[in-house]
């Protein structure tokens, strides 16, 4: 009896031992980095950097996949994700829809919650604009001219959250688009033609014009360093205070020790010079949110969200 218990205490603590190493090892192989969208955009370039340090600190291939299809579900990045082990060996690289409503819209592999933040790191740009000539220069003008004038929307999909602020400040100001449509690009193009009098556009797309542009408003919750002067949307609105953001994401039964390699390399990526210039050239806010902080930025956002899904009547 005393040699057997030695036996199953000896082969347990053998074991736990393995585990730890197994643990400790990772990553051991390939790693990817599941993007929703196709490349090219400001979460591609800021999760390829990461990509980037991770194969560079580790030692082992990582990659950025492109699945395009993310803005309003099925997101089937988010379902690769999700599907996959828990293991640190598939991170995906969200913006808020997936993590705030992607369990809560008729996809079972996403619910319910799947994932948990390993970090925040990026805030879109976005921004309400309309031409120097236009009788408007702030959204309170806008709004008055409003009531009484017909202003054409031009926005990129009626799912994504900026253009859902962009409805709803109407509905609290007051006045209701005259119309709005989708488009595929929404630059300086868009208001020298006239196919919109106001566009829901990231800053970047305009900075070729920005001196024929007024910047309205940032749909952001921090000012934007390339339009200082330009509230934010919370500032104007208290109701609305909500941006666009991007962050990693794992299952929520991957290790603490998988987390904490992940975080240490974007962190430090998102710190680097090269990180910094894409927002000081784009307007982007590229920054490191934690796990902890992330998490609580997303319970707040699902308020906002559903406030706006309150005041849009969805």
């Amino acid at each position: 009896m005393r040699f057997s218990t030695l036996v199953k205490g000896a082969t347990a603590a053998l074991a736990v031992m393995a585990g730890t190493a197994a643990m400790a090892d990772y990553p051991e192989k390939p790693v990817n980095f599941i993007v929703p969208w196709p490349p090219g955009d400001l979460e591609d370039v800021l999760t390829r950097m990461i990509a980037e340090d991770f194969q560079a600190e580790y030692g082992v291939p990582a990659a950025v996949v492109n699945k395009p299809g993310g803005g309003g579900g099925p997101f089937p990045g988010a379902i690769e994700v999700a599907n996959a082990p828990a293991d640190g060996y598939t991170i995906g690289s969200f913006v808020p829809a997936v993590a705030l409503i992607g369990h809560e819209i008729g996809i079972p592999e996403l619910a319910p919650e799947k994932f948990d933040p390993i970090g925040i790191f990026l805030t879109y740009p976005f921004v309400i604009a309309t031409g120097k000539n236009a009788p408007y220069s702030s959204m309170a003008e806008l709004a008055e001219y409003a009531k009484s004038n017909d202003v054409a929307l031009g926005h990129f999909g009626d799912v994504l959250t900026p253009t859902q602020v962009t409805k709803a400040f109407a509905k609290n100001a007051g006045f209701e688009w005259g119309s709005d449509a989708a488009f595929d690009a929404l630059d300086c193009n868009t208001l020298a033609s006239g196919d919109a009098d106001v566009i829901n556009t990231t800053l970047q797309l305009i900075l070729p014009c920005l001196d024929n542009v007024n910047v309205l408003v940032a749909v952001t919750d921090t000012r934007i360093s390339l339009v200082p002067d330009t509230p934010t949307i919370g500032e104007v609105d208290a109701s609305l205070n909500i941006a666009l953001w991007n962050g990693l994401f794992v299952t929520k039964d991957t290790p603490q020790d998988i987390r904490d390699k992940i975080e240490a390399v974007a962190m430090k990526t998102m710190m680097s010079e090269r990180a910094q210039n894409v927002a000081a050239q784009t307007g982007a806010l590229v920054y490191w949110q934690d796990a902890a902080e992330s998490a609580a930025r997303i319970e707040t956002d699902k308020g906002i969200v559903a406030r706006i899904g309150e005041i849009l009547g969805q």
